[in-house]
């Protein structure tokens, strides 16, 4: 049975959750912690502390760590809510990438890496990075991974390069993705370990300049020199890095779609306020064609882009693994989403490239939506793929008749 309808205390929680950001989060949106690089820490504890006081810090977390523990289709209805600015899951703490990396840890982590460094990002207190990415090595493809770990008595010691790492300044919580060279017990292969940011041996080299600025402390370069790591750093089994990464990634790609959907309704929501009162040739410009259509076409995507949202969810909440729907869905999404911010700048006309709104902001950070966990094409490679291993083949065509005229069939 399909049932699109939300129980009544989600609905309420949407209804807070859109209250708060609107009235408490948005005004945050002028203030200059804001900057190039995205939100300052200063101005995260500070937007966190506001959430934390309306109730609302950290509502995903499992309820052994006191939150509610949302199922996927809850978080959908939420998560839209709290991107209505960009602003809203960094209040709540359900922004990229402490969002997944808490997902992750929460499911992988033994009991003292838990209580150590996860406990401290789902009270607010810390942030958190994934390092995986590289500058001439892992990315798309992770088979191309660089940094290494190496075996030194009960130690590990890591050597590598990283790049594009979100939130890298100032992080506490660090997940690094290393191939580990086998040792004698024959384990070996690409491994996840987890660190403090201040453990010596890791240098944030600097932050990258990026067309975006909505995640905190913007996108790191960092080196690992001679980064000695104990045993029990290890995050959950050597070798088994690639099985965690998606375990990771997965779920982690459709909260982005949730959050720029959110987004991306307040840049519609934008764009029609002005195409009601805006006139041009003697009424509002709303009411000639190529604005109206314009309009029409991003209220079909949206609603759209939160059908296939919430089919994913659902499957992942019934026990499913869900990968190849999160790919169709973020794929999706995030060129739907980037076209209807393209369409309200458009419909604003010379005031959609200013920041007289937050529209032409929203604009670029969706742009980079559509390369963050995997760009579309390497999304649609991997559907493609999936679609010729899995497809019964189709009866052969026929042989043309003899005489190359096509027989009626």
């Amino acid at each position: 049975m399909i049932d699109f309808s939300l129980p009544q205390e989600l609905v309420d929680l949407r209804e807070r959750v859109r209250s708060f950001v609107d009235n408490e989060i948005v005004p945050f949106e002028r203030d200059p912690r804001l900057t190039a690089h995205g939100p300052t820490d200063e101005l995260r504890q500070d937007l966190v502390g506001l959430a934390r006081k309306a109730g609302l810090l950290t509502i995903q977390a499992p309820r052994r760590f006191g939150g509610r523990e949302l199922t996927h289709v809850e978080q959908a209805v939420v998560y839209e809510a709290a991107g209505w600015s960009t602003l809203g899951p960094v209040a709540m703490n359900c922004a990229a990438p402490d969002e997944a990396n808490m997902g992750l840890l929460a499911k992988i982590a033994d009991p003292e890496q838990q209580e150590e460094f996860l406990r401290p990002v789902i009270e607010g207190g810390a942030r958190s990075v994934f390092a995986m990415t590289e500058p001439g090595g892992a990315g798309s493809d992770p088979n191309q991974l660089l940094t290494e770990a190496v075996r030194d008595g009960d130690d590990y010691v890591l050597n590598g390069r990283k790049w594009l790492i979100t939130g890298a300044n100032g992080a506490q919580t660090w997940i690094i993705m290393a191939r580990l060279a086998p040792g004698a017990d024959g384990l070996g292969g690409p491994t996840l370990f987890l660190t403090r940011g201040d453990t010596p041996g890791i240098e944030v080299e600097r932050v990258m300049n990026t067309m975006d600025r909505n995640y905190v402390e913007g996108h790191g370069v960092v080196n690992f020199r001679d980064l000695r790591l104990p045993a029990s750093a290890v995050l959950g089994t050597p070798g088994d890095a690639f099985r965690y990464a998606q375990l990771r990634l997965t779920p982690a790609r459709l909260t982005h779609c949730m959050r720029w959907l959110g987004a991306a309704d307040r840049a519609h929501s934008i764009a029609v306020e002005h195409a009601r009162t805006r006139t041009a040739f003697g009424r509002p410009i709303g009411e000639h064609q190529g604005v109206g259509f314009q309009l029409a076409d991003n209220e079909i995507a949206l609603d759209n882009c939160r059908l296939a949202i919430w089919r994913a969810c659902w499957l992942l909440d019934q026990g499913e693994q869900g990968r190849h729907e999160a790919s169709k869905v973020k794929c999706y999404v995030s060129e739907e989403l980037f076209r209807v911010a393209d369409r309200c700048v458009q419909v604003l006309g010379g005031i959609g490239v200013t920041d007289e709104t937050v529209v032409e902001m929203i604009f670029r950070d969706i742009r980079a939506f559509r390369l963050y966990d995997g760009p579309t094409e390497v999304h649609k490679h991997a559907i493609a793929r999936r679609l010729l291993r899995a497809r019964t083949p189709a009866p052969a065509v026929p042989a043309p008749a003899a005489s190359g005229v096509p027989t009626a069939g």
